[in-house]
């Protein structure tokens, strides 16, 4: 067997001469790891029932988003992973800061379903988004990641008569449902939803008001009310 011979050049084998380097890899791994998460502070949630628009091409191309057959089966998804992959990576991200309950002043119309976010434009996009058939009377599920819990969620359905194929929506689009109450930290948070009179695609907006800071978040999820 061939010995290892000393690094010629500085007397130190190669390994020796690594080891400050670890040394200092680690102690700054160590104290990154003693830092608050900035990124936590951006970890939040999403309506997952009826699935909102970025969580729902998350969920059905997140694993297959390079798929070409989604151009067909699923054009809206595909033009926003087109546009923007980031806004399904970040779908529990949709946040504004220190709205001061202020949605529809500080919100222009056909920016609701982006929460006024450039960087989630092709979310306000009108088109054959997928829908998720609900009765009149259904169930709205949050998942949020980092339990902050809820001064009051807003829910709104779009009108009769407005075209989710063909229109951008606006407040003046919507209908008022329900606002609930506050609800304490949690993951998961589900709240019953009371409708009549609609038949078809319609967008359930929802506004979740986060209780931890005055942070607003804005969805539209497409459904199919049967």
């Amino acid at each position: 067997m061939r010995s290892r011979r000393p690094d010629q050049s500085g007397g130190r084998s190669r390994s020796a001469a690594r080891r400050p380097l670890r040394a200092v890899v680690l102690l700054l791994a160590m104290m990154v790891g003693m830092l608050p998460w900035a990124g936590a502070a951006q970890a939040h949630g999403t309506i997952i029932n009826p699935a909102s628009r970025a969580y729902k091409c998350w969920q059905t191309w997140g694993n297959n988003h390079t798929n070409p057959a989604m151009q067909q089966q699923d054009p809206m998804c595909w033009r926003a992973f087109q546009a923007n992959p980031d806004t399904m990576w970040n779908w529990m991200s949709a946040l504004r800061d220190g709205l001061g309950g202020n949605f529809q002043g500080r919100t222009p119309d056909g920016q609701l379903c982006s929460n006024a976010l450039s960087r989630n434009d092709s979310l306000n996009q009108p088109g054959p988004w997928k829908t998720t058939n609900v009765s009149r009377n259904f169930t709205i599920q949050l998942y949020d990641q980092a339990s902050h819990g809820a001064d009051y969620f807003r829910v709104y359905v779009s009108k009769n008569g407005f075209n989710p194929a063909t229109q951008r929506l606006g407040w003046g689009n919507l209908d008022f449902i329900t606002q609930t109450g506050r609800y304490a930290p949690a993951q998961n948070i589900s709240f019953n939803v009371s409708t009549s009179g609609y038949t078809g695609h319609h967008i359930v907006f929802v506004i979740w008001q986060a209780s931890h800071l005055d942070q607003a978040y804005m969805w539209c999820s497409d459904v199919n009310f049967v």
